[in-house]
């Protein structure tokens, strides 16, 4: 039997013996309390019959029969009662319903009466039914000269009894049924609530899933139809870098525009980039419904910020091989133009064209060996500068720029500066000034490490300058883009520092990008 239905039946049955249980209480003080009434009317019409001049003398004079018996019969008549019963002190009967019983003694005691104590409510079978009775006795000054016993009928009171009782039942049959009903509707809420699930399969569902929640390597967060979080596992806290308590509201929590976005919309996602603090994350959302009812949502989370530091670094090098490769085929064909004047014996032009290269040929790097000594942003700059020059582009530095000590994190300037370098290439690309240039300043003040990048491209247009560091805004057009200054400026505020549009520009100049990164520096030369 599914365990629904046991609990079903176990509360109709609990309602059915509480019911019952009620229902037999109340017969039975509705029985001892209706006895006990209708032998203080008993004993009422006792005494009044007791109290009675005509009584009084018959009993005195022992007389039967004749008033006596008169007035008993018609106080029975008028009061409902079974029966009027006068008898003298030595209990002998004087009055009663019956003629043949006259003269006779009392088949019931008196003796409680006789000895001056009134008897209520004593249920006793005479020469009649059983009945309710009560004794009162009959006095001549202070003597005791008779008794007066009245009774009721026994199916009088029950069937009083009987009539409050159908009431009652009534009443108790509609308790029952609304019970019952009320029983049925939880049993039916308690099946919609767990699906249908017994209660062995919602363990083993809850242990399968604590298993799979901390057993995968991605970040799983589920939340239901009002958006409060229902389940989240230790490496979704991981990933976003922040406190995901169950129950807590989606809209209080610190996470990514797109994922709240994402959640809000209902629809499946796929492969959504979102920048939580330092880390480029990989969301999928999907819509989770049972039998057309929706119960939620799912979002998963993979981290590709490993990834992406290793793609940046990859497109570096290749940059800087790209660079290098054209150096060499420009250095191969100096050469073979050297090699040629010398081959026809003009060595007078071989000698002039010598000089000339040696002239105008430098190194990329020497520049900036005395304005920066750190080998991983000569790297950066470097990379960046012939990637500027693949593309017809001038990228310089300032000539102010000063930095003489080492990085301690070349991952967060990578990230910092990589970025603006990248969206400063990209406006002086597609900007209208000619030649296109980014200038980049560096400038130490101990262990802070002050960057500014400026290109001569258009500027940032106006409804963008608000919100240019949020997720998924870009210039671009291309899709795809709209990271790279969110997630440089949460590099910087991740040390404290940040970064800034210093000046948006316009149609005659660039903007101007500029950033704080304290503790960036080790203070001691490399």
């Amino acid at each position: 039997m599914r365990f629904t239905r046991q609990v079903l039946l176990l509360q109709i049955g609990v309602v059915v013996l509480v019911v019952g249980l009620g229902v037999a209480l109340v017969s039975s003080l509705l029985r001892s309390e209706l006895t006990e009434q209708y032998g203080q009317r008993a004993l009422a019409i006792a005494k009044s019959v007791a109290a009675d001049p005509v009584v009084v003398a018959g009993a005195v004079a022992r007389q039967q029969g004749g008033p006596l018996e008169d007035r008993s019969l018609a106080v029975g008549k008028a009061t409902g009662a079974l029966f009027v019963v006068i008898t003298d002190d030595k209990q002998i009967r004087l009055a009663h319903p019956t003629p043949s019983e006259i003269g006779k003694q009392v088949s019931t005691s008196a003796e409680e009466a006789l000895a001056g104590a009134d008897v209520v409510s004593a249920v006793q079978k005479g020469t009649l039914v059983l009945s309710v009775r009560s004794k009162t006795p009959i006095r001549q000054g202070n003597r005791v000269v008779g008794e007066v016993s009245v009774g009721f009928d026994v199916s009088d009171v029950t069937g009083h009894v009987n009539r409050l009782i159908a009431l009652t039942s009534v009443f108790a049959g509609g308790a029952l049924l609304l019970g019952a009903g009320a029983s049925a509707l939880l049993n039916r809420r308690l099946r919609r609530v767990t699906h249908g699930l017994e209660p062995h399969e919602l363990t083993e569902l809850l242990y399968e899933r604590e298993a799979v929640l901390h057993g995968i390597g991605e970040g799983v967060l589920a939340v239901d139809g009002q958006q409060r979080v229902t389940v989240r596992n230790d490496e979704a806290e991981r990933l976003l870098g922040t406190s995901i308590p169950v129950g807590a509201p989606l809209a209080e929590l610190d996470l990514s525009p797109r994922v709240h976005k994402a959640v809000a919309e209902g629809l499946p996602v796929d492969n959504l980039l979102a920048v939580a603090g330092n880390r480029v994350l990989v969301v999928n959302s999907r819509a989770v419904r049972r039998d057309d009812r929706p119960l939620g949502t799912v979002l998963t989370f993979r981290d590709r910020t490993d990834l992406d530091t290793l793609t940046r670094e990859l497109d570096g090098i290749r940059s800087l091989s790209d660079g290098l490769r054209a150096q060499r085929h420009e250095f191969a064909n100096r050469l073979h133009t050297l090699s040629g004047l010398l081959q026809l014996g003009h060595r007078t032009e071989a000698e002039e064209y010598l000089q000339t290269l040696t002239e105008t040929t430098g190194s990329p790097a020497e520049p900036l060996g005395d304005q920066v000594s750190d080998p991983y942003l000569q790297a950066l700059l470097v990379a960046k500068t012939e990637q500027a020059q693949e593309k017809g582009m001038e990228l310089r530095l300032a000539d102010d720029s000063w930095v003489p000590t080492s990085v301690t994190d070349p991952v967060a300037a990578g990230t910092v500066i990589g970025n603006l370098v990248d969206n400063a290439l990209h406006a002086a690309r597609m900007g209208a000034r000619r030649p296109a240039s980014v200038e980049v300043g560096l400038l130490a003040d101990g262990t802070t490490l002050h960057v500014s990048v400026a290109d001569s491209g258009s500027g940032v247009p106006e409804p963008l300058r608000d919100k240019l560091f949020d997720e998924g805004v870009s210039t671009k057009l291309a899709p795809g883009h709209g990271l790279g200054l969110a997630l440089a400026r949460h590099a910087a505020r991740a040390r404290g520092g940040d970064v800034w549009l210093a000046d948006p520009g316009d149609s005659t100049s660039g903007a101007l990008f500029v950033a704080r990164l304290p503790d960036l520096l080790s203070g001691q030369e490399p």
